[in-house]
């Protein structure tokens, strides 16, 4: 029996079937109907997360809204801190579009919501981490056995640690255990010695080796974990307006071609989003391949993020995400990338 306990003193996280790595909610804004008055709305969700640098630059460079403006169509942005919320308000029709990990995206098809895969927003193999305190003894995953490892359970963080446990001759269900907890308190518990390693991703880890508290013993490269990070749809909205989903996912590959030339206000307001020091945010970047076309690599990574869902028991079966997947969006687009 998997040896998992809540580490009460921390806020750890219980997440159910739509799970994100990430930590925490915050309600979007009250979005607009897709055919309000006064014109068509479409409402785009957005979380503070590294993968989605390049939304942030086109959300604070008024792209979108730019390019949709003469398609008569207007842009609301609704915020929030993880996955699961922002899949109850597409679930409900108030977001359009959003973006978020791969562990909210296929649990939403799992769980019946007629959504699709319309583009990657980055593959971030390298932005998953193994850390441990920067004065721990442990060099590297074959070390783990017999330790404490932090994890938001049922995240990509938590594939992590199964494949890298695997790939050392390690049970996860045996030879370590897991403690759950919110990302946000991954220094905490490293510091008082809680647990022994956490396994999270950016910008946490960048900000927690900058500052200090911890060093990387592996990460998502080691394993084979790709991360994959979808732009993800209401099916009903975007066939219904498969224009607007062209042009937004235009945007975001204008913001990916932008990252290398951001402007010193740009890079600030998107630092300030993800509550990290500006001159940390091309470190953070350089962590992810802003890929936006959809790869057989992520679809096969997609696939294998349900197989590992299944096998923890937060999925009851496998389905194939194939049938999700819908690249005509990008094709019929015009992006260079």
């Amino acid at each position: 029996m998997k040896k998992t306990r809540l580490l009460s003193g921390f806020m750890a996280i219980v997440l159910g079937a739509s799970m994100l790595a990430g930590c925490g909610t915050k309600d979007g804004a009250q979005a607009a109907s897709s055919d309000g008055e006064g014109g068509n709305v479409v409402n785009i969700a957005i979380q503070p997360s590294a993968a989605f640098v390049p939304l942030y630059v086109a959300k604070e460079k008024g792209w979108i809204e730019e390019a949709l403006k003469e398609q008569g169509v207007t842009v609301n942005w609704n915020e929030f801190e993880s996955g699961p919320p922002m899949n109850e308000s597409l679930a409900s029709g108030s977001s359009d579009i959003g973006v978020m990990g791969d562990v909210p995206a296929v649990s939403s098809i799992a769980a019946g919501q007629k959504n699709e895969i319309v583009a990657t927003a980055a593959d971030g193999a390298k932005s998953y981490a193994m850390l441990v305190s920067a004065d721990s003894d442990i060099a590297s995953a074959a070390d783990l056995k017999g330790k404490k490892i932090g994890v938001t359970i049922g995240s990509t963080g938590h594939n992590l640690i199964d494949k890298l446990l695997t790939q050392n001759n390690l049970d996860i269900n045996s030879d370590v255990e897991l403690v759950n907890i919110a990302t946000g308190d991954a220094a905490t518990v490293l510091s008082t010695g809680a647990v022994d390693a956490v396994a999270i991703w950016e910008p946490n880890v960048t900000r927690l080796v900058a500052d200090g508290t911890a060093k990387i013993i592996s990460e998502g490269t080691d394993c084979g974990l790709l991360g994959v990070n979808p732009i993800i749809a209401r099916a009903e909205y975007a066939q219904s307006h498969p224009e607007v989903i062209h042009t937004i996912i235009e945007q975001y590959a204008r913001g990916v071609a932008e990252l290398e030339n951001l402007d010193d206000e740009t890079k600030s307001k998107v630092s300030e989003a993800l509550s990290i020091a500006p001159e940390l945010l091309s470190d953070v970047t350089a962590k992810y391949e802003y890929t936006v076309r959809i790869s057989d690599d992520d679809i096969v990574n997609l696939q294998d993020t349900i197989s590992f869902l299944v096998k923890i028991g937060n999925l009851d079966k496998e389905y194939d995400i194939k049938d999700y997947v819908k690249t005509n969006y990008v094709e019929e687009s015009d992006i260079d990338i």
